[in-house]
């Protein structure tokens, strides 16, 4: 069983806002949500900080996750959970808030927060030789800038230990539109931009419209990565990547997280209306085999899962029940012929690259 290094979990987001323990065991959280009805997802989550370690998950991206765009258009009930926010200040500080439930948990001995590539090497190399006692790893990461008050407030967020941003979520942000609109970065983000570039904080195009990924690339010097998107040529919709997108990732050496929300896997997919057992993991082992093909090798694929991410296992593919449920796209993709290296690169040793690149040296 391969380790994993998923590069999008919102685990903050389900600790604040739906108020979830998550150093309790999976059934354990799943029975205290019997009965609550505030959100589709209650009672069936999939993931819990011992499931991660079940499922041999030694590092992932942790976010933060607050809004407070110029214009939101409506969303459905699982996304407004304590997401909308009056004011950039509030914005920050619930996200603020998100950060010291990450610090909290490190504290405790249930996570690690990485900054630099040194301590992410040495931590891979401890979860690999004591993986039932090694915490879980976390980079830092923010979906959507709404809570940077101002570009030069970046500097704190990186001190703090942002190591990679979305500009956008759903809606218009503060610094460009994201999901369900497109237009253009505002006034604020080329200043964004190159307060990034220069602390080396990566830039997440997911949730990007097609306009404002494309001003934000072109500006961006610094890395890039896609953190949880799919294949707009497999499944329509602007969540997705077109072609010509994973490309111009590619020739940037970037890579792209498969993520596992049935509705970015199946088109036609209706949100409290289709079943799960609609679609099956395939479909994601699909969207991974397309980004491959795409360049050429299993370096710009990887896994970006979202799970729990507003959702629970309603709204996954038919065999994913739990979290470790991931660790079956192993065999698929070992039955279309990918090697057991390349296996490895997808699961974890490509966002190991390129996160290595990204948080180089600490600074003095």
């Amino acid at each position: 069983m391969p380790l994993l290094f998923d590069a999008h979990l919102d685990l903050a987001w389900n600790a604040t806002s739906y108020n979830r323990d998550l150093t309790l065991p999976l059934d354990e959280l799943r029975r205290r949500e019997q009965g609550m009805t505030d959100v589709p997802g209650r009672g069936r989550c999939v993931l819990t900080l011992p499931e991660l370690r079940r499922a041999k998950v030694a590092v992932c991206v942790a976010t933060l996750l607050a809004r407070c765009g110029v214009e939101q258009k409506p969303q459905p009930t699982y996304l407004r959970t304590d997401l909308e926010y009056a004011t950039p200040s509030i914005a920050s500080a619930a996200a603020q808030a998100q950060l010291a439930y990450y610090r909290e948990l490190q504290i405790t001995g249930h996570v690690r927060i990485i900054e630099t590539a040194a301590e992410l090497t040495a931590h891979w190399k401890q979860y690999q030789a004591a993986p039932a006692t090694t915490p879980l790893g976390i980079i830092i990461s923010m979906e959507g800038a709404d809570p940077i008050v101002a570009p030069s407030q970046l500097a704190d967020w990186h001190r703090q230990g942002l190591r990679a941003l979305g500009m956008s979520h759903y809606g218009r942000g503060r610094y460009a539109y994201g999901t369900s609109v497109d237009g253009p970065l505002s006034d604020l983000a080329p200043e964004l931009l190159l307060e990034m570039a220069r602390l080396r904080v990566a830039l997440d195009v997911t949730h990007l419209s097609d306009i404002s990924m494309a001003q934000a690339v072109e500006m961006f010097s610094g890395p890039l990565l896609a953190s949880h998107h799919n294949c707009r040529s497999l499944v329509p919709g602007d969540r997705q990547l077109s072609d010509d997108q994973i490309r111009m990732l590619i020739s940037r050496d970037a890579v792209i997280g498969v993520a596992l929300d049935a509705w970015m896997l199946l088109t036609g997919w209706q949100r409290g209306v289709t079943q799960p057992e609609a679609v099956g993991l395939r479909a994601a082992a699909d969207h991974i085999d397309h980004v491959c093909q795409l360049a050429g090798s299993a370096r710009h694929s990887g896994i970006g899962s979202d799970l729990d991410g507003g959702f629970g296992n309603e709204q996954t593919p038919r065999e994913l029940r739990v979290y470790g449920d991931i660790q079956r796209l192993a065999e698929i993709l070992s039955k279309r012929g990918y090697s057991d290296v390349d296996i490895d690169a997808i699961f974890h040793g490509n966002w190991l690259r390129l996160f290595g690149r990204i948080l180089g040296a600490k600074e003095d």
